[in-house]
């Protein structure tokens, strides 16, 4: 699928029917879904694979991946709600039988892998939250991540490099993609319609 038809698509997915400012829930926009997939597929980490959502919120990622003919797509999330609104996103968007949503908190995901629950992924796409209500509110993603997938694309806030380098070592950071993130009013406090913000995301290469 074409960059421009899987954003098209994409642009079709609902958001959060009520957010979560302690979750840090926004809606990641289709444009830079699409390209944080295309980029992805287009590098082999996507296609025939096995992938997992951390955070998956509403879905977007999830059902992209699934688009772009990935083997087995799964996408956790804390929020039922939320879940509830993917498994709805992905029947209307077609997304066909390879995608799942399991509600769970992603710090119990090594475990059910260590336990044989669950299968390492291939690749773990990711929208963590940025840390914006509560610092650190990423760490639990990146370290349950890189203990459970062997590829990671994640989005960052501008200028996080040096310190996710030192958290998951002996994970790398193969890749760095600058990108823009739109966050439409969401909550009481925000004062633009829109307002933009500079993120990167990350290819992180785990050697275990």
């Amino acid at each position: 699928m074409k960059l421009k038809k899987l954003e098209m698509a994409l642009e079709k997915a609902e958001g959060f029917v009520a957010p979560s400012l302690a979750l840090e829930q926004y809606k990641t926009p289709a444009p830079l879904a699409a390209s944080f997939l295309h980029m992805a597929y287009m590098s082999g980490d996507i296609e025939d694979k096995t992938v997992y959502d951390f955070g998956c919120g509403t879905g977007i990622l999830s059902i992209g991946a699934a688009l772009l003919s990935a083997r087995q797509v799964t996408g956790f999330d804390i929020d039922k709600n939320a879940v509830v609104s993917a498994i709805k996103n992905a029947e209307n968007l077609k997304a066909g039988d390879c995608v799942s949503f399991l509600e769970a908190d992603v710090s119990d995901i090594p475990e059910w892998i260590l336990s044989k629950k669950l299968e390492r992924a291939d690749t773990i796409v990711m929208n963590p939250p940025f840390g914006a209500q509560e610092k650190g509110n990423d760490r639990p993603f990146l370290k349950a991540a890189v203990a459970a997938g062997n590829i990671v694309y994640s989005i960052h806030n501008k200028g996080s490099r040096s310190f996710i380098e030192k958290f998951i070592r002996p994970a790398t950071i193969t890749d760095c993609f600058k990108a823009e993130f739109p966050i439409r009013k969401t909550f009481d406090f925000h004062q633009k319609e829109i307002e933009t913000i500079d993120v990167e995301i990350y290819r992180i290469e785990n050697p275990i």
